[in-house]
């Protein structure tokens, strides 16, 4: 391709981009806003004023290709060569809106106005008879759908994820977890406001019974103290390291412990009527802050969820 010929070809390649990314966008919006307040008939009216003009402008951004682009040479090839540009640039414009409405990152507001002229002119470069700017043109409609289909969705994911940690860990004062007991796993976490709460299950639930429950929250007390009055039917201490210990003798001989004890500026409370004191002051000793890897753990296994 001669030095002419290739700044022929560059000025309508332009051409069709600036046209396109200047009233496609608009077009689009008129859409919503007529559709939104008109109804259908309202949108039909736009695509019937706005698709034509549209059609002309890519008539006239073919001009300069006469003597480059076989399809522009005559005026009723011009308006076919127009038509098929204006069908494939809008397919690959539905393919954007499709990838950016699964959160894909197309940028900034005018990098994505920019964007949308770039499907026009890739389909107007498949109609330049040079194997270089077809390349160029299969080339940069690789990297869309690369970047459409692959990069992008993994790009979104991620942030979703990151998001997702922030969000948990909006109150790390109260994210505190301690280690499962023997033969039990953690089976459910919620977060909430002003408190953490983590359920322990057997292992092999539906074989086993039993629960253990930790509790983290804001305390409201400078240090656990047992209710005054007693709870009717409970016994509660408090012993010199600042345990509080509440046994509750249930119907059917079951007993209920709780223990209670502050854990830097937060309360730990775990409970269970299927494990000993001695094993739950066991699983108080082992509450330590909730690691990355942890909470990477129960977000996979989804044993995590928000309550506000």
């Amino acid at each position: 391709m001669t030095s002419g010929r290739g700044t022929l070809t560059a000025l309508h390649l332009f051409l069709v981009w600036a046209a396109t990314a200047a009233v496609m966008p608009v077009l689009g919006f008129g859409l919503v806003v007529a559709g939104w307040g008109g109804g259908a008939g309202a949108a039909v009216t736009v695509l019937v004023l706005g698709v034509p003009l549209m059609v002309v402008l890519l008539v006239l951004a073919g001009l300069p290709a006469r003597t480059v682009v076989p399809l522009c040479g005559s005026a009723g090839r011009r308006v076919g060569w127009a038509v098929a540009v204006f069908a494939l640039g809008t397919l690959g414009v539905l393919a954007g809106l499709a990838a950016y409405s699964g959160d894909v990152d197309l940028g900034s507001a005018g990098t994505r106005i920019a964007l949308t002229g770039v499907p026009y002119a890739v389909a107007a470069a498949c109609f330049v008879p040079n194997r270089w700017v077809r390349l160029g043109a299969v080339a940069a409609l690789a990297a869309g759908l690369v970047h459409g289909g692959f990069v992008g969705p993994a790009q979104a994911g991620q942030r979703r994820h990151t998001a997702e940690i922030a969000r948990f860990r909006e109150h790390p004062g109260l994210l505190y977890l301690g280690a499962a007991p023997s033969g039990m796993r953690v089976s459910r976490a919620v977060v909430g406001p002003a408190y953490f709460r983590v359920d322990y299950r057997p292992v092999r639930e539906g074989y086993e019974s039993g629960h253990v429950g930790l509790v983290v929250r804001t305390p409201l007390t400078p240090a656990p103290r047992c209710p005054e009055p007693a709870d009717k039917g409970a016994t509660c201490t408090v012993d010199a390291h600042g345990v509080m210990r509440v046994i509750r003798r249930l119907p059917g001989g079951a007993v209920d412990i709780t223990l209670t004890q502050r854990h830097h500026d937060a309360e730990v409370e775990v409970g269970s009527q299927a494990l000993d004191e001695s094993g739950l002051r066991r699983l108080l000793h082992t509450v330590h802050p909730l690691s990355d890897t942890e909470l990477e753990s129960l977000m996979r296994e989804k044993a995590i969820t928000q309550s506000y």
